[in-house]
């Protein structure tokens, strides 16, 4: 398992103002144009020192010469026919991860706690992207956009329905790798679309790299950058518990989360995802009642339906029973089809079914709607490019 990014020098795209402030200096600057340098790259996207109007000339040269730039490419670019787009962005050591960007759709979501139509519910590809606590948007001017980004070129959780942890993990990602995906998504949006959330849903585990991940979000939220709400990011994980912990204390609560749950015992969740054995439902569990939650926030519940594995109306019962007492709303997922693995989705009575328990038991309960599958953009569709498998999943 790679090491730790803890050790590693700051990278300029990953430094704060007061970080840059010194930098500057040191390159022959003022303190003020640290702040001037950070909002150029963070607020307005520019990574490149020589289009840095407002500072001296000397100092624009002196960032050229310290290798101020960006730290990646977009290889490819796939529309949907939803107008999702799946960015494939190479790294600087050749490596490639994907970050998607799902335009809100109009009419999509409802919010009853009912039984919906398949394509209903949730209307993004990215669960928790909308929070249903807040009062809804009513501007017309322009149309919100979540981003999906990654945190690591592939995955060590191996869960058996995801494509980025069938092919493994290659490496943790840099806080300015992670960051850079936003710029440059941002950079990607349409006429009359706004970059509105942010979901750390992509390849990888957020947790399992934590301090970049916490650098990131730290750099998404600050208000001279990106300057998104805290109440606008969510963090995804398979449930590593001490992180958790780690998360609520760093951010006193205020970063949204979503637990990637996907069964309601040990022995199915851990065959659908190793990460159980060593943090099983009970721990996790405690972990989820103890993280700080401001009032009126839920934490998501993510349970991608696998047909034969997870999908039963016991099943359900289970989960209903288990989640009992928490702050929730749950996601569910009819599993996205993928390369390595012959598993499925139930059909759609299977699902209504399922939803139809949690409803009733009084959970807030949407069904995902399928995002960009047409590219292989969709939940769990996120594998790197040319990357073969390490195992093909067909377990019983």
């Amino acid at each position: 398992m790679p090491a730790s990014n803890a050790a590693q020098p700051i990278q300029p795209i990953a430094r704060f103002p007061e970080e840059w402030a010194q930098e500057v200096v040191r390159l022959g600057g003022r303190t003020f144009h640290g702040k001037q340098v950070f909002r150029w790259i963070q607020a307005r996207g520019m990574t490149d020192p020589n289009a840095m109007s407002d500072l001296p000339a000397a100092l624009r040269t002196r960032l050229a010469e310290e290798g101020l730039g960006s730290v990646l490419s977009i290889v490819r670019e796939r529309r949907a026919t939803d107008d999702t787009r799946k960015l494939l962005v190479g790294l600087g050591d050749g490596a490639n991860v994907e970050t998607v960007l799902i335009p809100r759709v109009t009419g999509g979501k409802s919010d009853l706690p009912s039984p919906v139509p398949m394509d209903g519910g949730d209307a993004d590809a990215a669960a928790a992207v909308e929070d249903e606590d807040e009062e809804p948007e009513t501007s017309n001017a322009s149309i919100p956009v979540t981003q999906c980004i990654s945190t690591q070129v592939g995955c060590a959780m191996g869960c058996v329905f995801c494509a980025s942890g069938v092919a493994g993990l290659k490496r943790h990602m840099r806080p300015d790798e992670i960051v850079a995906q936003v710029l440059v998504g941002k950079s990607r949006l349409d006429a009359g679309e706004r970059l509105s959330n942010i979901v750390l849903m992509g390849m990888g585990e957020p947790l399992h790299n934590y301090e970049s991940t916490l650098r990131a979000l730290r750099l998404i939220t600050h208000p001279e950058g990106i300057a998104l709400s805290t109440r606008k990011v969510t963090v995804s994980t398979s449930g590593l518990v001490p992180e958790i912990a780690r998360l609520g204390q760093d951010f006193n609560g205020q970063i949204g989360l979503a637990i990637s749950l996907h069964a309601a015992d040990d022995e199915t969740r851990s065959r659908l995802m190793p990460i159980n054995k060593k943090y099983p439902l009970a721990a996790l569990m405690k972990g989820l009642r103890e993280y700080p939650l401001p009032r009126r926030r839920r934490i998501t519940i993510e349970y991608t339906l696998v047909a034969g594995k997870n999908d039963t109306i016991d099943e359900a019962k289970k989960l209903s029973k288990l989640l009992r007492g928490l702050p929730v709303k749950v996601n569910l997922i009819p599993m996205n089809p993928i390369e390595a693995s012959t598993l499925g989705p139930p059909d759609l009575s299977g699902v209504l079914a399922f939803q139809r328990v949690l409803c009733d038991a009084g959970y807030s309960c949407f069904i995902r709607r399928r995002r960009g599958d047409d590219v292989s953009a969709a939940c769990g569709q996120l594998a790197l490019l040319g990357a073969k498998p390490k195992v093909r999943v067909n377990r019983s």
